[in-house]
Protein backbone atom coordinates (compact mmCIF):
# COMPACT_ATOMS: atom_id res chain seq x y z
CA UNK A 1 0.00 0.00 0.00
CA UNK A 2 1.46 3.34 -1.09
CA UNK A 3 2.02 6.03 1.51
CA UNK A 4 -0.85 8.47 1.75
CA UNK A 5 -1.33 12.19 1.27
CA UNK A 6 -0.47 14.04 4.48
CA UNK A 7 2.29 11.57 5.37
CA UNK A 8 5.87 12.72 5.95
CA UNK A 9 7.83 11.44 2.94
CA UNK A 10 10.44 8.84 3.92
CA UNK A 11 13.94 10.21 3.43
CA UNK A 12 16.37 8.26 1.26
CA UNK A 13 19.83 8.49 -0.22
CA UNK A 14 20.32 7.01 -3.69
CA UNK A 15 22.97 7.25 -6.40
CA UNK A 16 22.08 9.07 -9.61
CA UNK A 17 23.18 8.13 -13.12
CA UNK A 18 26.52 9.88 -12.50
CA UNK A 19 27.24 8.02 -9.26
CA UNK A 20 26.46 11.06 -7.08
CA UNK A 21 24.42 10.65 -3.89
CA UNK A 22 21.06 12.39 -3.79
CA UNK A 23 18.97 12.68 -0.62
CA UNK A 24 15.34 13.72 -0.54
CA UNK A 25 16.10 15.84 2.52
CA UNK A 26 18.56 17.89 0.43
CA UNK A 27 15.51 19.67 -1.03
CA UNK A 28 13.66 20.27 2.25
CA UNK A 29 12.93 23.93 2.75
CA UNK A 30 14.17 24.65 -0.78
CA UNK A 31 12.01 22.93 -3.39
CA UNK A 32 8.88 20.88 -3.88
CA UNK A 33 9.74 17.44 -5.26
CA UNK A 34 8.02 15.31 -7.89
CA UNK A 35 9.17 11.81 -6.93
CA UNK A 36 8.44 9.39 -9.74
CA UNK A 37 8.96 5.63 -9.49
CA UNK A 38 9.07 3.62 -12.72
CA UNK A 39 9.72 -0.10 -13.37
CA UNK A 40 12.76 -0.23 -15.67
CA UNK A 41 14.83 1.84 -18.08
CA UNK A 42 14.72 0.96 -21.78
CA UNK A 43 11.10 -0.26 -21.66
CA UNK A 44 8.43 1.27 -23.88
CA UNK A 45 6.03 2.89 -21.41
CA UNK A 46 8.83 4.05 -19.09
CA UNK A 47 10.78 5.60 -21.95
CA UNK A 48 7.64 7.37 -23.15
CA UNK A 49 6.88 8.79 -19.70
CA UNK A 50 10.43 9.93 -19.01
CA UNK A 51 10.82 11.52 -22.44
CA UNK A 52 7.51 13.38 -21.99
CA UNK A 53 8.94 14.81 -18.76
CA UNK A 54 12.16 15.70 -20.59
CA UNK A 55 10.13 17.59 -23.19
CA UNK A 56 8.40 19.63 -20.43
CA UNK A 57 11.46 19.89 -18.17
CA UNK A 58 11.16 23.59 -17.21
CA UNK A 59 7.85 22.72 -15.53
CA UNK A 60 9.48 20.02 -13.38
CA UNK A 61 13.00 21.34 -12.75
CA UNK A 62 13.14 25.01 -11.76
CA UNK A 63 13.62 27.26 -8.72
CA UNK A 64 10.53 25.78 -7.04
CA UNK A 65 10.44 22.14 -8.18
CA UNK A 66 12.84 19.20 -8.52
CA UNK A 67 12.00 16.04 -10.45
CA UNK A 68 13.54 12.79 -9.14
CA UNK A 69 12.92 9.58 -11.11
CA UNK A 70 13.62 6.27 -9.34
CA UNK A 71 13.92 2.76 -10.75
CA UNK A 72 15.47 -0.50 -9.60
CA UNK A 73 18.08 -0.38 -12.38
CA UNK A 74 21.79 -0.05 -11.62
CA UNK A 75 23.36 3.43 -11.87
CA UNK A 76 25.38 2.19 -14.86
CA UNK A 77 22.24 1.25 -16.80
CA UNK A 78 20.66 4.56 -15.88
CA UNK A 79 23.64 6.48 -17.23
CA UNK A 80 23.41 4.80 -20.63
CA UNK A 81 19.62 5.26 -20.66
CA UNK A 82 19.92 8.97 -19.76
CA UNK A 83 22.54 9.56 -22.46
CA UNK A 84 20.55 7.66 -25.08
CA UNK A 85 17.32 9.55 -24.37
CA UNK A 86 18.79 12.96 -23.47
CA UNK A 87 17.47 12.86 -19.90
CA UNK A 88 19.18 15.60 -17.91
CA UNK A 89 17.33 15.24 -14.62
CA UNK A 90 18.31 12.83 -11.82
CA UNK A 91 17.63 9.17 -12.48
CA UNK A 92 18.09 7.46 -9.13
CA UNK A 93 19.04 3.84 -8.63
CA UNK A 94 17.10 1.83 -6.04
CA UNK A 95 19.17 -1.18 -7.04
CA UNK A 96 20.80 -2.12 -3.73
CA UNK A 97 19.54 -2.87 -1.21
CA UNK A 98 17.13 -3.90 -3.95
CA UNK A 99 13.93 -1.87 -3.81
CA UNK A 100 14.47 -0.46 -0.32
CA UNK A 101 13.20 3.03 -1.22
CA UNK A 102 10.39 1.66 -3.41
CA UNK A 103 9.26 -0.47 -0.47
CA UNK A 104 9.38 2.53 1.89
CA UNK A 105 6.91 4.30 -0.42
CA UNK A 106 4.76 1.17 -0.82
CA UNK A 107 5.27 0.85 -4.59
CA UNK A 108 7.52 -2.22 -4.88
CA UNK A 109 6.00 -5.24 -6.64
CA UNK A 110 7.55 -8.24 -4.87
CA UNK A 111 6.51 -10.69 -7.59
CA UNK A 112 8.00 -8.64 -10.44
CA UNK A 113 11.02 -7.34 -8.48
CA UNK A 114 10.49 -3.73 -9.49
CA UNK A 115 8.61 -0.56 -8.63
CA UNK A 116 5.16 0.06 -10.05
CA UNK A 117 4.31 3.49 -11.49
CA UNK A 118 3.99 5.60 -8.36
CA UNK A 119 4.28 9.39 -8.26
CA UNK A 120 4.44 11.53 -5.13
CA UNK A 121 4.34 15.33 -5.04
CA UNK A 122 6.17 16.36 -1.87
CA UNK A 123 6.07 19.91 -0.52
CA UNK A 124 9.02 21.90 0.77
CA UNK A 125 8.38 20.66 4.31
CA UNK A 126 8.68 17.03 3.17
CA UNK A 127 4.97 16.15 3.31
CA UNK A 128 3.26 14.16 0.55
CA UNK A 129 0.58 16.44 -0.94
CA UNK A 130 -0.55 14.36 -3.95
CA UNK A 131 -0.02 10.84 -5.20
CA UNK A 132 -1.03 8.43 -7.92
CA UNK A 133 -0.09 4.78 -8.37
CA UNK A 134 -0.64 2.95 -11.65
CA UNK A 135 0.04 -0.63 -12.59
CA UNK A 136 3.02 -1.61 -14.71
CA UNK A 137 1.38 -1.22 -18.14
CA UNK A 138 -0.51 2.02 -17.36
CA UNK A 139 1.23 5.30 -18.23
CA UNK A 140 0.57 8.37 -16.10
CA UNK A 141 -0.62 11.76 -17.32
CA UNK A 142 2.00 14.38 -16.51
CA UNK A 143 -0.68 17.09 -16.66
CA UNK A 144 -1.92 15.65 -13.36
CA UNK A 145 1.48 16.49 -11.82
CA UNK A 146 1.22 20.05 -13.12
CA UNK A 147 -2.21 20.50 -11.52
CA UNK A 148 -0.93 19.07 -8.22
CA UNK A 149 2.08 21.42 -8.23
CA UNK A 150 -0.19 24.41 -8.87
CA UNK A 151 -1.96 23.74 -5.55
CA UNK A 152 1.26 24.08 -3.48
Amino acid sequence: MAIEVGTKAPDFQLKNQHGESVRLSDFRGEKNVVLLFYPFAFTGVCTGELCALRDELPTFVNDEVQLLAVSNDSPFSLRVFAEQEGLEYPLLSDFWPHGETSRAYGVFDEDKGCAVRGTFVIDKEGVVRWTIVNGLPDARDLNDYVKALETL
